[in-house]
């Protein structure tokens, strides 16, 4: 078990790093890897389990008790995100498939991967698992409308089908790990270090079905697809913190829902991009899993040198 955990940690770490390596294999080697394209719903699935089993009730305490910073960072993931993709994808001209798979990125909610972003960045860990949690929750009625609202422009949305999709492939293995982690506490927790390492697997599973299926069009249009999810997710972050800014929230909330806003579940974008779009439009939340898990660190790097005023914490503390 402890040489699984020291696994699970290395995976943790290098996450970018194998997803990088993942992809590049696949693109080299796609014959190999296309086969794992039927899974992507169960891996999913299992990644999505793996969240519900580290939850807890305290992670949603709040929701309830300061609910401000919680509704700020879950407008500005709902409203920020989408709006930025249809407005890249309108001024790059990009191709319709690839335009409404980069709304699609910006529809899903905040990655399981940005909480330890966040605590890595000195931010508020509590206020980033509450906003990925909610926002997952939501995650069955916000992403197929603003899909239906945003994207039917270049392909046609079918919101009840996707909705369905979500239910069946999110929220149904998360209460499940929910469950599990409620009536079988002790064995959870002899077991849940080893989580992140089957995650990771089903990830990079995952990225080299979509990129194998990817191979040609990696080619014609993978730059164009990389620099609409570099700008996208730029402008996330930016917007993110500049949102709880003006809302004067302390410096550790602007962090959380920097990161929280700016990261995506990139894994669900793929696989609904694969059930209800095409290859070509799954090819942005495929280089969303690998840049927003090399920009995540780059932040959080500068913010964790960056300490947080001793008038801030004050503030913080009388509020």
């Amino acid at each position: 078990m402890k040489t699984l955990e020291k696994l699970s940690a290395l995976a943790g770490k290098y996450f970018a790093v194998l997803v990088i390596l993942t992809a590049v294999i696949a693109f080299i080697f796609p014959s190999v890897f296309v086969i794992f394209g039927s899974y992507i719903t169960v891996l999913l699935g299992i990644v999505m389990f793996g969240m519900g089993l580290t939850l807890k009730p305290v992670d949603f305490k709040l929701v309830f008790t300061k609910p401000l910073p919680v509704i700020i960072g879950i407008c500005a993931q709902y409203t920020i995100m989408p709006l930025i993709a249809f407005g890249i994808a309108y001024l790059l001209k990009l191709p319709a498939e690839l335009a409404a798979g980069l709304v699609l990125l910006g529809s899903v909610p905040g990655g399981t991967a940005s909480n330890v972003m966040v605590y890595l960045a000195r931010g508020n860990v509590a206020l980033s698992v509450a906003m990925t949690s909610f926002s997952t929750m939501l995650a069955p009625v916000m992403t197929p409308l603003l899909l239906f609202l945003l994207a039917g422009k270049w392909m046609p949305v079918n919101p009840v089908a996707m909705f369905m999709s979500i239910i069946q492939v999110i929220i149904i293995p998360i209460i499940l790990g929910f469950l599990v982690q409620r009536f079988f506490p002790v064995a959870v927790d002899k077991s849940v270090s080893v989580v992140p390492l089957i995650s990771v697997l089903a990830i990079l599973i995952i990225v080299s079905a979509v990129t194998a299926a990817n191979a040609e069009n990696v080619i014609t249009a993978g730059f164009l697809a990389f620099v609409a999810v570099f700008l996208h997710n730029g402008f996330g972050l930016l917007l993110g913190y500049l949102a709880a800014l003006a809302m004067k929230l302390s410096e550790d909330d602007r962090r959380a829902i920097s990161i929280e806003v700016g990261m995506q579940n990139s894994g669900l974008g793929v696989t609904l991009a694969s059930a209800h779009f095409t290859p070509l439009a799954a090819l942005p939340s495929v280089w969303g899993a690998i840049w927003h898990n090399i920009s995540g660190p780059i932040l959080a790097t500068i913010w964790a040198n960056k300490s947080i005023s001793k008038n801030e914490i004050k503030m913080k503390k009388a509020n």
